[in-house]
């Protein structure tokens, strides 16, 4: 499982171990893997490093010590390395004495011309500009070299993370840097998985550094392959319908049939041993999946589930909605049910309740504009599920869920954008309430949920434009991807 830690965490653990170490050696174990990764980068582009020219951009502080420091090594590689100081009162000292004595030369940010000239040429620029505590944008003086960077030819790396960004939130509130690749140091921070910043950061490479980290302090984490594959529910030799669980879908109505459709077909790939279905699209459920337990007696009288799943294409239908909230097991709300649904019901619960709106339904939840939904992602998740009382799984580019309770918040990134097509999440809300009848924990069964979901979602499209169905069909490949079946 990868992890991100908040800026207040890194600082601390820096302190920490830099009190065990000789001075300077923890900013040296930072730039050789800096310096290790971005000779890579030149031998891709340039060819090879002797030879190569490569451009740093240094602000003050330790961001900018980590890059003179790779830029020395790479100069006695044999690049052409030169350092545009944006503060030359307050360039680290140390590093621009190495950069010298390894034959690299210094420009002052003051001459922007000639500065945006060595960049146009340039094989690569290191992006040492801001290092995490920086937040707002870039000043005025840096906005030139980070246009400069933008249209040259030259690869971007960036030291810790793009300039500009917030290391802690994601957010992006003013002109950044654009990187291709980014060297972060002793592990992942939430602005280099987290969109907008994300988008910003291109490939991410994490150097050990051997910081001691506590791990009840993360802020994020992302399930990889072997965590999905322990908690995907497996039946044993004794299990039936019942054992493996049963999912009740109230979904659909006279106007959205399809919504039914597509979350049942989610819901029966989703490790649980039975679907029921509830609501006014029965004949279609029935006619393309014939599997499907359909009753027209309403939640309260379809039989045993382990739980619901309330809401995709549901209209107007309160009632239903509010039926559902009363039951006494798990329930994953969703589409029109998140309209419909009482707050102070939800909040009532006392099973578990997952919440999957996309940020136009969570903005409406929280009252704010979509905009500042999707400029600040992980604040707005963590807000929504404090509010309700309830796990939040809030869709789109990074799926975030958080829990009910606080602590670490699941990041998602297996998804594509050939997922931004209607019905896909009726296909995500069918899945993830089987996986809650199934036995998974509301929090699991949202991540474990989204990354099989985005998964199906590539193998779906392969490049191409994919429907909802073509999502719901590929769900076993990625079930046997995790599993290496």
């Amino acid at each position: 499982m990868r992890t991100a830690y908040s800026v207040e965490t890194v600082r601390n653990a820096e302190r920490e171990l830099m009190a065990r170490l000789p001075e300077g050696a923890l900013m040296q174990r930072a730039a050789a893997g800096l310096a290790a990764a971005c000779a890579q980068v030149l031998a891709r582009v340039a060819g090879r490093v002797y030879g190569s020219r490569v451009v740093l951009l240094v602000g003050s502080g330790d961001n900018g010590g980590d890059a003179l420091y790779a830029g020395a090594r790479l100069a006695r590689r044999g690049a052409g390395v030169t350092a545009v100081l944006l503060a030359p009162d307050r360039a680290h000292g140390g590093g621009l004495t190495a950069l010298r004595r390894a034959g690299g030369r210094v420009a002052e940010g003051g001459a922007a011309g000639s500065a945006e000239e060595l960049i146009a040429r340039a094989d690569l620029v290191l992006d040492g500009i801001v290092g995490i505590g920086g937040s707002g944008g870039l000043r005025k003086e840096a906005v030139p070299l980070a246009d400069a960077a933008a249209r040259s030819r030259a690869a971007v790396v960036a030291v810790d993370l793009p300039s500009g960004v917030d290391a802690d939130t994601g957010r992006v509130r003013g002109d950044v840097v654009r990187a291709d690749l980014t060297v972060t140091f002793g592990t992942h921070k939430p602005g280099l998985l987290i969109d907008p910043a994300r988008e910003y950061a291109g490939s991410v490479r994490l150097v050990d550094i051997g910081l001691p980290l506590p791990g009840e302090a993360a802020e994020l984490e992302a399930l990889q392959h072997p965590d999905v594959a322990r908690l995907l529910p497996v039946p044993a030799g004794e299990s039936d319908k019942y054992r493996r669980g049963v999912v009740g879908i109230a979904a659909g109505s006279a106007r959205y049939p399809g919504a039914a459709v597509l979350a049942v077909a989610g819901a029966l790939r989703g490790g649980a041993g039975a679907v029921r279905y509830v609501g006014p699209a029965g004949d279609a459920v029935i006619a393309r999946f014939p599997e499907t337990l359909v009753s027209d007696q309403g939640p309260k009288r379809a039989g045993r589930v382990q739980a619901w799943v309330v809401g995709p294409g549901a209209g107007d239908d309160a009632a239903t909605v509010a039926q559902v909230l009363a039951a006494e097991v798990p329930v994953l709300i969703d589409a029109d049910g998140l309209r419909l649904a009482d707050a102070d019901a939800v909040r009532a619960r006392t099973a578990p309740t997952l919440m999957t709106p996309h940020a136009g339904e969570a903005a409406a939840l929280l009252g704010v504009g979509r905009e500042e939904v999707e400029a600040a992602r992980l604040d707005s998740v963590r807000e929504l599920a404090a509010r309700y009382g309830a796990t939040v799984l809030l869709k789109g580019s990074t799926t975030l869920v958080a829990r009910a309770k606080g602590g670490p918040v699941r990041i998602n990134a297996t998804g594509t954008s050939w997922l931004a097509t209607a019905g896909s999440g009726d296909v995500l809300s069918g899945l993830a309430g089987s996986l809650l009848a199934a036995g998974l924990s509301a929090v699991d069964a949202g991540s474990v949920g989204a990354y099989l979901h985005g998964l199906a979602g590539r193998f779906a499209a392969e490049g191409a434009p994919a429907g909802a169905h073509d999502v719901a069909a590929a769900i076993p490949r990625a079930w046997r991807d995790v599993r290496g079946d």
